[in-house]
């Protein structure tokens, strides 16, 4: 979008506008986690009332409501892993480009559904359309990682992470998405198994040092040809 002329009568764009500071959108993104981490308590705190003026005690509350419990507990995890993860990248960007803004509003976007699917999966009972709005949303969350991996990779002016660091980024956003992808397949086409699929993403550490393992190796094979040539 073009921006109206400056004095020298020269359009502004999108192309030629200069980086921005990546400080802002950080501890905006810290305060969007922060409210979304939140908002996961919000079911637990109506239902305490609730119990509360049918004279329930504590056993009670935990008893009957294990599920939300569950969700609560497995959402606060997720969120909190994600955030590490974003923050272990952004913590050596520092600038960002409007594509990347954008990247980072998709990325936000997926956190804050969270409450609201698990909301679902504590308080509704379990169908194949909420299976798929909520592992779909960790999955979204793992591609957008994974694409702002990819563009930090393609411009090296915005950040000081070492590419090593960015390559071994870039493979475990792959493996993770591939294992929530696969996750959703199963807990949708598996009723049985629900979200006990998730406990695929164990498989995560080893698939990540395989893959980082035959990457070596490749590039070793490739210097090693460079050399003889």
């Amino acid at each position: 979008m073009t921006q109206p002329a400056t004095d020298d009568e020269t359009p502004i764009d999108d192309a030629t506008r200069p980086p921005l500071s990546a400080e802002r959108l950080k501890a905006f993104v810290d305060a969007v986690v922060a409210i979304a981490m939140t908002l996961l308590i919000l079911p637990l705190l109506e239902n305490v009332a609730e119990f509360a003026r049918e004279h329930k005690g504590a056993l009670d509350y935990v008893q009957q409501e294990g599920d939300q419990l569950f969700s609560f507990g497995l959402s606060f995890l997720i969120i909190a892993v994600f955030w590490m993860n974003h923050h272990r990248v952004f913590d050596r960007v520092e600038k960002v480009t409007n594509a990347l803004v954008w990247l980072q509003v998709g990325w936000m976007f997926t956190i804050v559904w969270l409450p609201v699917a698990t909301a679902m999966l504590g308080s509704m009972g379990n169908d194949a359309t909420q299976k798929a709005l909520y592992i779909g949303a960790l999955l979204l969350s793992s591609l957008l990682m994974l694409v702002t991996r990819l563009y930090l990779r393609r411009h090296p002016d915005l950040h000081r992470i070492p590419p090593a660091s960015l390559r071994r980024g870039i493979i475990a956003e792959v493996v993770m998405s591939a294992l929530f992808a696969v996750a959703l397949v199963v807990a949708v086409l598996l009723p049985d198994i629900g979200y006990a699929a998730m406990f695929l993403l164990l498989l995560s550490g080893p698939a990540q040092a395989l893959i980082a393992r035959v990457w070596r190796t490749r590039e070793h094979r490739d210097a090693g040809r460079a050399r003889t040539r």
